[in-house]
């Protein structure tokens, strides 16, 4: 199977339009649930049979799932190892299901489902990952979404649920809910006044969790973290939902705060840090993964203060993941080495900042 990027509706990533409230910030809102299907073993210990009847039960059940509704399935265990690591840069499949972790390898009837609506993980660490983004600070559309996909499914697949524990899952660290609420948040204000580690710190006294771009194990790389829920358990998921949203448009108020502070004390020197960010991407004909995140954060930044006009934030979203290495290998069909990689990123980069600019490469 060869992955064709183009069948995928909205490219698998509408979340990049940057259309919604405070997009500049924050990126992304998901709401993912994990279910399991009554009546298998669950999949780290299910065999190659299990995980195929569970492939096949779902597949049959999507003609009559509103929200999968031209929905493209794509058979993850049948990808090359670059195909998979595009998937997963589009936030479309964690690590587990594309087999970058220790085992190398994805399961037999690993899968992904990807509709302009949602999307669903087949045979991860759960048999379902039921996952819904929205641009920018959505919470409560995504969790709609995500509602409608849960019941519509669930009518038709048996789901594996406990009457005092709630659904089923792998980890119990996920049973109850078996809900994980997350935004994708630019917090550059912060982290450049120094304020960054009290917030972090209050966001772990109150129940939550941050990491990086790509959730857990991932390095937090241009001031970009990845915030959501710890507890599953013993809370009904509208109410972790709205503790989560709560805590957010508070850290985006601190982030904004953050912001008027350094225009104020320190405006000069921050716009010309950010337009020496901006002449870098524009010229460099290497780029290295972390010094392009930082640098694309410093003209997000630029952007969000408005201090730099001609860009889009959805450019600069765009930008963010398509010049992720394996979107770079898969556009030139080939594996390409790291010093290559960092050639190719830095002529992405200027491409696109010139087509946008309306400037010369």
């Amino acid at each position: 199977m060869t992955l064709d990027l183009s069948l995928l509706p909205e490219g698998g990533i509408p979340w990049l339009a940057a259309s919604g409230e405070h997009a500049d910030i924050v990126l992304s809102s998901r709401i993912r649930l994990a279910r399991n299907v009554a009546g298998y073993t669950f999949s780290p210990r299910s065999g190659d049979g299990e995980r195929l009847r569970v492939l096949q039960q779902v597949r049959d059940a999507v003609p009559k799932v509103g929200s999968l509704a031209h929905s493209v399935l794509v058979r993850v265990d049948e990808l090359t190892l670059t195909e998979r690591q595009v998937l997963h840069e589009r936030h479309l499949v964690s690590k587990d299901l594309a087999g970058l972790d220790a085992s190398g390898e994805p399961r037999s009837g690993a899968a992904v489902l990807v509709s302009e609506e949602a999307g669903v993980m087949i045979n991860e660490e759960d048999h379902l990952r039921l996952q819904v983004f929205r641009s920018g600070f959505d919470l409560g559309g995504a969790f709609a979404a995500v509602q409608r996909l849960d019941q519509e499914l669930g009518e038709q697949v048996p789901y594996a649920f406990h009457a005092e524990f709630g659904f089923l899952t792998s980890c119990p660290t996920n049973t109850g809910t078996g809900m994980r609420a997350s935004v994708l948040i630019h917090l550059p204000g912060l982290v450049l006044t120094q304020e960054i580690a009290k917030v972090l710190q209050g966001l772990q006294q109150m129940g939550l969790t941050y990491r990086g771009l790509y959730g857990e194990g991932s390095e937090v790389v241009g001031n970009f973290f990845q915030i959501s829920n710890q507890t599953t358990l013993g809370r009904a998921e509208d109410e972790l939902t709205e503790h989560l949203s709560h805590v957010v448009k508070r850290v985006i108020e601190q982030e904004m705060e953050a912001r008027r502070v350094l225009l104020r004390d320190a405006g000069y020197i921050i716009e010309d840090k950010l337009w020496r960010a901006f002449g870098t991407l524009r010229h460099a004909r290497s780029l290295p993964s972390d010094e392009a995140m930082n640098l694309l954060s410093g003209l997000r930044l630029a952007v969000g203060l408005q201090l730099m006009s001609g860009l889009s934030v959805y450019t600069l979203n765009k930008l963010l993941i398509l010049s992720q290495s394996a979107h770079l290998a898969h556009e030139a069909g080939r594996a390409l080495t790291e010093s290559e990689t960092s050639l190719a990123r830095a002529k992405y980069v200027r491409e696109v900042l010139a087509n946008e600019a309306g400037l010369a490469g």
